[in-house]
């Protein structure tokens, strides 16, 4: 599959048709209160390419986790006001999927109009990506789009059933995800480096490996690189480790060496004496941990050997932090990192979860190339696997 080569709504008619756009609308309620609408914002731009040339556009998202049934607290209602408001028409609401109300609502839809239906998981058959609910679904359209980055690793009916019913095409969200995390993974400018944090191996044994295929520098932070340092026989003190990844940590550092991939560890660590944000703080050499100190930071020292190898970078990519940045007195690492990042010259792609959190709350959001919508997804898409909601759009021809 050549994720590079799919079709998007710029390679499709959608005059006068209707058009199934499947978002990810999953954003935080407070009661009917949305109190955080990024998710409604970044679909903007493809629902209204579609309404500027005129189709029909009928919109599908879940919301929350209502488990097949029909909750109202995890109605798309919110959604669909929020969206009027910021589109500057009305948005009609259905109150079904699949229902009659859905299917009389798509039925009198004009051009330039917007439907949105009610939440796809009050149906237990959207998760199980039931034939007969995805072919329900498509027979209100004449065209499929998806735009949900965030969900398309699963293969659920909105994200890729219907797509067995309509001709398949991305939004721009999806269209943006791919040339940029699919270019750096296919054709990266070089030196290519991948920064990966977060607290376990485990976690990115994929990643790990499929990058090791591709970059020319990785760097291990975050409490993942404890592990490795234990299957090098150093001194973790009372750091996190996996103990039975240490086999796994020796194998990866030995690949490394033998693709001649710089692997850069941390030379040394704000370590803590608990795990609570009011503990006590001292910095430690890489393997000098002392028994009743725990690595939670990388040092400064680390800091700018990091920063130095980003500095060289023509391609970054940045998944997870370096510390426990959510305690003011561990979050320098990660500051460093994001900063090296914003400064450098590089494309740079940040994917997905504490990452974007930390870019967005330093203030640097703007100063990267792409910041991943998905954060499995991107975790996904980093590994190499195929993501049902994007395998299955047409190819150009």
């Amino acid at each position: 599959m050549n994720v590079l080569n799919k079709m998007s709504i710029n390679d499709i008619d959608v005059s006068g048709k209707k058009v199934l756009v499947r978002c990810d609308f999953n954003v935080p309620l407070d009661g009917e209160t949305i109190t955080n609408d990024k998710r409604i914002v970044a679909s903007l731009p493809t629902i209204q390419a579609l309404l500027d040339k005129n189709a029909k556009v009928i919109l599908c998202s879940h919301l929350g986790r209502p488990k097949g049934e029909f909750k109202p607290e995890f109605s798309l209602a919110p959604v669909a006001k929020r969206l009027s408001e910021l589109l500057g028409r009305p948005v009609i609401m259905a109150k079904d999927v699949i229902g009659e109300d859905a299917k009389a609502k798509a039925a009198a839809l004009k051009e330039g109009e917007v439907l949105l239906l009610e939440n796809v998981r009050f149906h237990k058959e959207e998760e199980k990506n039931d034939p007969a609910f995805a072919k329900e679904l498509a027979s209100l359209a004449e065209i499929y789009v998806n735009d949900a980055f965030g969900t398309a690793h699963r293969a659920h009916a909105s994200t890729a059933g219907v797509a067995d019913y309509l001709p398949a095409v991305c939004g721009f969200l999806i269209q943006k995800e791919i040339e940029f995390m699919g270019g750096a993974l296919e054709r990266p400018e070089r030196p290519f480096v991948a920064i990966l944090g977060g607290a376990k191996v485990s976690d990115k044994i994929g990643v790990i490996t499929n990058l090791l295929d591709k970059v020319d520098t990785l760097i291990i932070g975050g409490g993942m690189a404890y592990t490795f340092y234990k299957a090098m026989g150093k001194n973790i003190g009372s750091s996190l480790c996996e103990e039975d990844k240490l086999d796994l940590a020796r194998d990866l550092m030995k690949k490394a060496e033998e693709k001649k991939v710089q692997f850069l560890l941390p030379i040394d660590n704000r370590c803590g004496n608990k795990f609570d944000k009011d503990c006590d703080m001292e910095i430690y050499d890489n393997g000098n941990i002392p028994e009743g100190w725990m690595g939670l930071d990388i040092g400064p020292k680390t800091e700018q050997l990091f920063a130095e190898a980003i500095r060289s970078a023509k391609t970054v990519i940045w998944n997870g932090p370096m510390g426990v940045f959510e305690f003011e007195k561990f979050a320098g690492g990660t500051n460093a990192v994001a900063k090296a990042v914003a400064e450098s010259n590089a494309v740079s792609i940040i994917g997905g979860g504490d990452s974007v959190a930390a870019v967005t709350k330093l203030g640097y959001a703007d100063k990267m190339s792409h910041i991943s919508t998905g954060g499995g997804a991107s975790l996904e898409f980093l590994e190499g696997l195929e993501l049902p909601g994007i395998a299955c759009l047409n190819e150009k021809k």
